[in-house]
């Protein structure tokens, strides 16, 4: 029977979480997988995250405006809300949860500077208090 220490590697541990699971499937042995769609759910799939990138691209080829990035952060941060209503004791999850809504502020703030019109729409957008 495989060690369960070898497939450990925090970069790419739900991949090898996976791997794991089809190598004890392949070997007739039960896996309950209790918390494996919790951690899907959490994760912005890529048409979500395609769909938000045109809807607040600045120019043709934006991936990486603060308007985007703000609205990533937003989508995420609504996602790991609802997750965090759930499981109240996930700390981890709310340490993440607390450093993407200070990235968004440091967004936000930036923007604000830069240029108040486009922050005002973006709040807007955003439907965000401020």
């Amino acid at each position: 029977m495989p060690n369960l220490a070898d497939f450990y590697c925090p970069k790419y541990c739900l991949l090898h979480f996976f791997k794991l699971c089809v190598i004890l499937s392949l070997m007739k042995l039960t896996v309950f997988l209790d918390f494996a769609p919790e951690i899907l759910i959490i994760m912005l799939k890529k048409t979500k995250k395609t769909k938000i990138i045109d809807e607040f691209k600045v120019h043709e080829g934006d991936t990486g405006s603060a308007e985007v990035q703000a609205a990533l952060l937003t989508e995420q941060i609504k996602k790991l809300t609802s997750h965090l209503k759930k499981h109240q004791k996930d700390n981890h999850s709310r340490f993440g949860l607390l450093k993407m809504v200070a990235k968004r502020k440091k967004l936000l703030d930036y923007l604000g500077k830069e240029d108040q019109e486009r922050h005002k729409t973006l709040i807007k957008k955003l439907e965000l208090k401020k």
